[in-house]
């Protein structure tokens, strides 16, 4: 008669509900596993913030309280210095009204094509509402090169205008100046205004539309009362964004060839490039992360409470 196989020697059955007394996946294992603490998954995405984000910013603040080539004075020698020249004030001036003015070019112009787009129908536009978030991945000098080809001084506009006039220059050279930078920023930053403009609409109830039209209320009645209440978060989160990143635009400037234009960027690239100015250009860059944190800490408030 055949001898009855052993528990956990191979062949052997383990009736339902028995404890498995085999030791390969056994419960010290398990119990190994479970006993390491939560927090220490949090270490190598926390290593990694640090070395790759966090370092070098303190590398840029710690350059910034540095005396330039290694001469005596205070930690903050390099800031009143800066603060005091002309050209941070003027840069810092122009980075402001360049920023607050896009951004309200591009709530007006967003919200105009948002609205057609969303309550206008016409052929094609699923299509048009698609290519804005496809917009969105396109990087900003390309935007600003397709202006140069139309507006530049040897673009499209000013060659049309001398084949019509026989002149030897065109009218068009604003591209190079102030106007020219909003006009790309206005262009560029746009679908970002348009983008959460189309999800607050396609989200609104038509039948609110449909009782304030058969009232008697016009078009515009309808969009101030009905359409702009409920678009406010939307435009508040999109244009905050936009102003964001206006503040920190470097691409547009630099290839619209404004010289005369001179932004917190700009100025940064100007004194570590060429100048070799490095503690201004550090003390210009915490200039700039401060006032970008603090807008994009704004912007998080804004768009929590838009549902963004």
């Amino acid at each position: 008669m055949a001898e009855a196989p052993r528990p956990g020697a191979p062949g052997a059955v383990t009736a339902p509900g028995a404890p498995a007394t085999g030791r390969v996946g056994g419960g010290r294992a398990g119990a190994g596993a479970r006993a390491v603490p939560a927090w220490l998954w949090a270490v190598p995405p926390v290593v990694v913030l640090a070395l790759v984000v966090l370092y070098p910013l303190a590398l840029v603040v710690q350059q910034s309280l540095t005396p330039e080539n290694g001469r005596g004075g205070g930690a903050f020698d390099a800031y009143a210095s800066v603060f005091a020249s002309h050209g941070f004030r003027e840069a810092l001036g122009t980075t402001v009204w360049l920023a607050v003015g896009a951004t309200v070019g591009c709530l007006v112009l967003g919200f105009a094509l948002a609205l057609v787009i969303a309550f206008v129908p016409f052929p094609g536009a699923k299509g048009v509402a698609k290519f804005i978030d496809v917009f969105l991945s396109f990087p900003s000098f390309l935007i600003t090169l397709a202006l140069l080809f139309i507006y530049g001084t040897v673009g499209m506009a000013n060659g049309v205008w001398s084949d019509l006039t026989g002149a030897a220059d065109g009218p068009f050279h604003f591209l190079a100046t102030p106007w020219g930078v909003l006009l790309a920023e206005v262009t560029y930053f746009t679908p970002f205004v348009m983008r959460p403009l189309l999800a607050a609409f396609s989200q609104l109830d038509t039948a609110q539309l449909e009782v304030a039209s058969s009232l008697g209320a016009r078009p515009a009645r309808i969009i101030r009362r009905v359409i702009l209440p409920e678009a406010l978060p939307a435009l508040a989160a999109g244009g905050s964004l936009v102003l964001v990143m206006c503040l920190n635009e470097f691409g547009i400037v630099l290839f619209t060839g404004a010289k005369d234009v001179t932004t917190l960027p700009m100025l940064v690239y100007g004194k570590a490039i060429l100048e070799s100015d490095y503690s201004a250009a550090c003390v210009v860059a915490v200039v700039n992360i401060a006032i970008s944190v603090g807008l994009f800490g704004l912007y998080r408030v804004v768009s929590k409470r838009a549902g963004a």
